[in-house]
């Protein structure tokens, strides 16, 4: 197309006036580094969300069978062997969960106990984030716990000192009346055999024991808090929760990880889409500089726009010029932007050179986290061309509307 040719070539032109040159110029780099802002942040976003799901992985199975109403429900070996049974499912733990006292040598803090079966590691990969020590929760007649890492220093639990038990303690559920503290409560004394680090979301509050312990420390025999399931590979968690809770019925919620974490899945997505909007907005300010310049070369071109009308280009056509110089300038300044963008977002993949940790902080990562997701490229160039059309508008109709004057 004509309109192509010579758009393109307007912009790379030299212009008359020499401020046209430098508002254009200026224009695709302000286009450039709001594309450049609009890769790097979105992978960031990508990178934090997808480092979110992998801490929760570490804790959440992909599907969780809790009871529907109140907090426990009694063992049922049937619904245990439908689970397992099927096709889809890898293996199926059984946990408890109860807040508990804790107290070691001097110290005290509140805690939740989650007593796990021996096929709770199977489930998920916990094991993986042991920062010392082992996850053992029972060895022969000894039992063993392995404390979050901030319960561990709100403790100071020493792995070394084999003299020294973490005394657990949970109310009975009774309610007969009781003349010393103690006998309101169901002890149990146990070594710690290691220190468990996901995020501080689990660190500080959760303790693994065996579901025995769990058990006696509730007076439940045959409670369970819920059954947890590891899926096999290739299969979807969404169709089995549905044919799963079908088959279970009302008395059990049957949930998928993402569903258990949506509320802090949304806040990231809502976090991400906020942020998008804000640069748009910032790019939408900095288009300004496309319409002054298109606005300025429009005066500089009356004499051209009139040759072209008097060898039978329409308005239309002209008007076309102008959008797609407009659109030109934003894209090849929104490209050079995204380039970069992805260059540094590579760089910070490779080499995690701009740190989370300052002053000695410590976090779950070094490096921010960053992951480049190809939808992130398209929305970025996308964006940079409408807003660029859209500058271009106001003064390519104006252009197309003059006059053949050749004074």
């Amino acid at each position: 197309m004509i309109e192509f040719k010579i758009a393109w070539r307007y912009l790379f032109s030299k212009k008359r006036v020499n401020v046209i040159n430098i508002i254009s110029y200026i224009s695709m780099l302000g286009m450039g580094v709001g594309a450049f802002a609009l890769i790097v942040v979105l992978s960031v976003f990508n990178g934090f969300e997808g480092l979110i799901k992998d801490l929760h992985q570490a804790f959440y199975p992909e599907i969780i069978i809790s009871p529907a109403h109140g907090k426990f429900i009694e063992y049922d070996s049937l619904v245990v062997k439908k689970i397992a049974t099927d096709a889809k499912v890898a293996k199926v733990a059984t946990v408890l969960e109860e807040n508990a006292y804790l107290e070691y040598a001097d110290r005290a803090t509140i805690a939740t106990i989650k007593g796990v079966d021996n096929n709770y590691l199977q489930t998920n990969s916990i094991k993986n984030h042991i920062r010392n020590g082992i996850f053992l929760t029972h060895e022969g007649t000894q039992e063993y716990a392995v404390l979050g890492a901030n319960l561990n220093t709100a403790l100071n639990v020493s792995l070394q000192n084999s003299l020294e038990p973490l005394k657990i303690s949970v109310p009975k559920n009774t309610s007969a009346t009781v003349f010393l503290p103690e006998d309101a409560f169901n002890s149990i004394y146990v070594f710690v055999s290691g220190i468990f680090s996901v995020q501080q979301e689990f660190d500080s509050k959760y303790i693994f024991v065996s579901l025995q312990t769990a058990r006696d420390l509730i007076g439940d025999e045959t409670a369970v808090s819920a059954y947890e399931v590891k899926m096999k590979r290739n299969t979807n968690p969404e169709k089995f929760k549905v044919q799963i809770q079908e088959q279970l019925g009302s008395d059990y919620t049957v949930k998928t990880r993402d569903e258990v974490n949506a509320t802090l899945y949304r806040v990231v997505k809502i976090e991400r889409w906020a942020v998008y909007a804000i640069l748009t907005f910032i790019l939408l300010i900095i288009s300004f500089n496309i319409l002054g310049s298109l606005a300025m070369l429009g005066i500089e071109k009356q004499r051209d726009i009139s040759i072209l009308k008097a060898m039978g280009a329409t308005s239309a056509q002209v008007r076309n010029v102008f959008l797609l110089e407009g659109t030109f300038a934003g894209l090849l300044g929104g490209c050079i932007g995204v380039l970069l963008g992805l260059l540094v977002c590579i760089l910070q993949q490779q080499y995690g050179f701009i740190k989370l940790a300052q002053g000695g902080a410590s976090f779950v990562v070094d490096a921010y986290p960053v992951k480049i997701v190809s939808g992130d490229i398209l929305l970025s160039l996308i964006t940079v061309a409408v807003i660029s059309t859209f500058a271009a508008l106001i003064p390519a109709v104006k252009a197309s509307r003059q006059a053949i004057s050749f004074s």
